[in-house]
């Protein structure tokens, strides 16, 4: 295991050969369910223009988690970082939308998580099962309300995996505060949803906007005709 993983003081980092390896597993694992799952929908054919929309969302997503402020809890709130996933996959279906939530998985891992983790189930659950979720947008492939209910579905399952994961490995960083009041059940969920939460309802007020609302609608319908 050394080839793949360094460990030093009950802690362990991937080296590269690791790192390699747990993407290649991963990516064939979802590429065989987003397949799957896409046999159930006609969302057309992954073709050039559908990969360039996709690299670019993929693109916006991974910018605009860079523009976030903290969160008082913990945690921080992005720039809609979440939507930009959620969209590909309300657009394109489940497996363009997985695919491309497992991609923004592995971008969030190399920038946050590669240097430091606990163990192999500690950051699928951080980061490829939490950020890889919000493809789940991609079951609501063009359903009416689709775009609102998938990307809320999405960002619940994404705040499950972290609150899975706070429970298992995290609960060492919990407040005395929550200690003594008898919170510690509800510390990964209180931390975990108060800042997916406070983006969810940041972003759903800007979709609210009658001038955002059309210009997504037109996008929507200008894909729906290219296919």
């Amino acid at each position: 295991m050394s080839f793949f993983i360094n460990t030093e003081d009950g802690y362990f980092t991937l080296k590269t050969a690791g790192l390699t390896g747990l993407v290649i597993v991963c990516i064939l694992a979802i590429a065989i369910a987003a397949i799957i799952a896409a046999r159930k929908q006609k969302a057309g054919p992954f073709n050039t223009r559908t990969l360039v929309f996709a690299g670019i969302s993929l693109a916006l997503a991974f910018l605009t988690s860079y523009i976030k402020f903290d969160w008082f809890m913990g945690g921080s709130i992005t720039l809609f970082s979440m939507f930009f996933i959620c969209y590909v996959g309300y657009l394109y279906g489940v497996s363009v939308g997985f695919l491309t939530a497992f991609a923004y998985s592995i971008l969030q891992f190399i920038q946050t998580g590669s240097s430091y983790f606990l163990s192999p189930f500690q950051i699928c659950c951080d980061y490829f099962f939490a950020f890889t979720a919000l493809g789940i947008a991609g079951f609501w492939f063009r359903k009416k309300n689709g775009l609102l209910i998938g990307y809320i579905v999405a960002c619940l399952a994404r705040g499950l995996f972290h609150t899975i994961g706070g429970y298992i490995y995290w609960m060492d960083y919990m407040p005395e505060w929550f200690h003594t009041h008898h919170l510690d059940s509800v510390y990964s969920i209180i931390y975990n949803y108060s800042y997916i939460l406070g983006e969810m309802a940041i972003t759903i007020i800007v979709l609210s906007i009658p001038a955002v609302k059309n210009a997504l609608a037109k996008i929507a319908a200008d894909t729906t005709s290219q296919q």
